[in-house]
């Protein structure tokens, strides 16, 4: 469980909290009756790094820690230290993310983190989050744990939903190996380095009988040395919260990961302690940890981090887990979805069906869409890619859910991913391209996410730190030169065009629930620049949406339903009758999208 508070300073969070939530309460109350109830399916799904979202409190910048940047993590003017974003910052822009149509919040780790490591001369900060060393705190630098109930309660209060990006697959780079100094050990292998004895094939016998198998038995692994020698360094032997993360023996300690075979579960994540997560003292830990903060909290759920270097065995232990704690919590609809970072929809249907996540972040989608926008691949691409629904555990009902996204903090932005493959493309044509991906998102199948930034037209300059920009005014001279895409006055302009473009989109979405959890049927996907067309069918009709990825407009008979014969426009130009019982004629502008409503046979 998390660490309890004093009757003081219980007393101290109340207050802050109710101070916090009133800041944050809207303008006009909104009602959020029911925001339990609604699928994950219907979300619109916000991602943001606090750390580069809004700066509400400056004296918390620096963490509470006093010293240069290498000792607090601290340098706004530098790309991979903190900045000063901060969750009280996000509370005071919940407004702006409502009017854009988020309707959940995905905040990446707001654990507390290692604040600076690296090599000398290389190092960096845990502005990101993602290298945790007390997973029951929320990091000094983002705020407190009262701030971030008051962020959930005021999130709750407009009908908004709150997920974490947790991670368990590693915690921050603290044990060393004496064999390496300079922390840059290779995999050693299984074959070569087996658990039961001491440096190598030929070393002394220790655990006897242990396999380091999920379900074998783990009180027979008594040195943890097996492979390399670990140790905690001085000042550090404590810095894990809770204290059993200390223990080196919870840890595979094989070195760096080489990412293939073995070492892609069992090898250090670029120098992060890997656990040893087929470690049943490890199962039970992190499912009390993260349950906690469902059953403190009332979080919504679960993006999980680098999923795909944990061991089956884990998720099909965890998961069940947390969706019964969510539901004695009162959260019906938990929603858990896992980084698995490959572009092949059978790569992540795999996980759905072994590993038992419920659905995963769709990178194959994705890509898709990417290579859509700038003409790499055609419409086809996305008509092949829906066909494969049906391989995930669950179905298509399981895909309806899979949350899709133009870019991320990895990967890069979908604008820069434009401007790399169209480096000499026009503002207005690389603002229909961008707003055509988003639409790709938000109207075609999937859980939209929108990546923090984009809905005010940054791009960036490539991947990772490089598209991870400041939404406040920056001193980062890479972040102040970018391109942007359309026009923007401000941070946080409700007005900049694409801000206006997605918000509509969202509205859209939000109006049909065939947008959101209607079957989907590819009408029409061309296999050059032209037409992709989908419906989405529920019992009570279809709706039609439309897109073309020609830089020319395209006349189109998409075929609907034989009783689809009355049309309203949702979105562009729809005729109001069908051409004949079973085929609709439309105009598609270039680089454009239609949103066509049937209103049945009348």
């Amino acid at each position: 469980m998390l660490a309890r508070s004093t009757p003081a300073r219980f007393a101290r969070a109340l207050l802050l909290t109710a101070a916090l939530t009133a800041f944050a309460a809207p303008a006009v109350a909104q009602s959020a009756a029911g925001f339990r109830e609604r699928p994950p399916e219907d979300e619109v799904i916000y991602f943001l790094l606090p750390d580069r979202f809004a700066n509400g409190n400056p004296s918390n910048d620096r963490g509470g820690l006093s010293g240069d940047r290498l000792s607090t993590g601290y340098d706004p003017a530098d790309p991979g230290f903190y900045h000063g974003g901060d969750l009280r910052g996000l509370m005071q822009r919940l407004d702006y993310l409502q009017g854009l149509g988020v309707t959940a919040l995905w905040i990446a780790p707001p654990f507390v983190n290692k604040p600076v490591q690296g090599p000398e001369g290389q190092e960096s900060a845990a502005y990101h989050g993602y290298w945790i060393t007390d997973f029951t705190r929320i990091d000094p630098h983002f705020g407190s744990n009262a701030e971030f109930r008051a962020l959930v309660e005021a999130a709750h209060g407009r009908g908004m939903k709150v997920y974490l990006d947790i991670v368990i697959n590693h915690t921050a780079d603290v044990i060393r190996y004496r064999e390496c100094p300079a922390n840059d050990c290779g995999y050693r292998w299984k074959g070569d380095y087996p658990y039961q004895r001491r440096g190598g094939l030929d070393g002394e016998a220790i655990n006897p009988g242990f396999t380091g198998e999920p379900g074998s038995d783990f009180t027979t692994l008594l040195h943890p040395d097996y492979a390399y020698t670990p140790y905690v360094p001085a000042g550090e032997e404590t810095i894990k919260v809770p204290a059993w993360l200390n223990d080196p023996a919870y840890y595979h300690n094989r070195g760096n990961s080489a990412w293939y075979s073995e070492a892609r579960l069992d090898g250090d994540f670029a120098g992060l302690d890997d656990l040893f997560t087929e470690h049943p003292r490890v199962v039970e830990g992190f499912i009390d940890i993260y349950g906690a903060w469902i059953d403190d909290y009332g979080i919504d759920g679960f993006r999980i981090d680098t999923a795909r270097h944990v061991n089956p065995e884990f998720w099909q232990a965890f998961v069940p887990a947390m969706m019964e704690k969510a539901r004695a919590r009162g959260v019906p609809n938990f929603h858990i979805f896992g980084e698995t970072y490959d572009f092949q929809s059978g790569t992540a249907a795999m996980h759905t069906v072994v590993d038992g996540l419920p659905t995963v972040l769709d990178f194959a989608y994705q890509r898709t869409v990417q290579d859509m926008v700038t003409a790499v691949r055609h419409p086809d691409a996305m008509g092949y890619l829906l066909m494969e629904d049906a391989i995930y555990a669950g179905g298509v009902e399981t895909a309806r859910r899979l949350p899709t996204f133009t870019g991320n903090h990895d990967m890069g932005r979908i604008g820069h991913l434009i401007l790399h493959a169209m480096p000499a493309i026009s503002d207005s044509e690389l603002l229909d391209r961008a707003t055509l991906a988003h639409a790709l998102v938000l109207l075609g199948r999937g859980v939209p996410v929108i990546y923090y930034g984009d809905e005010q037209g940054f791009t960036g300059d490539g991947d990772d730190r490089r598209a991870r920009q400041d939404m406040f005014e920056t001193r980062v001279p890479s972040y102040a030169d970018d391109r942007r895409i359309g026009a923007a006055a401000g941070p946080f302009d409700t007005n900049a065009d694409m801000y206006r473009r997605i918000a509509e989109m969202a509205g859209v979405r939000a109006a049909d629930p065939r947008l959101r959890r209607g079957a989907v049927k590819v009408r029409v996907a061309d296999q050059e620049p032209g037409i992709l067309a989908l419906s989405r069918l529920d019992a009570t009709g279809e709706t039609l949406v439309v897109f073309n990825t020609s830089t020319g407009p395209r006349e189109v008979n998409a075929p609907v339903e034989t009783t689809s014969l009355a049309w309203r426009a949702a979105l562009g130009q729809c005729p109001s009758r069908a051409a004949a019982p079973g085929a609709l004629s439309l105009s598609v502008p270039a680089l454009g999208y239609l949103v066509c409503v049937s209103e049945g046979s009348e």
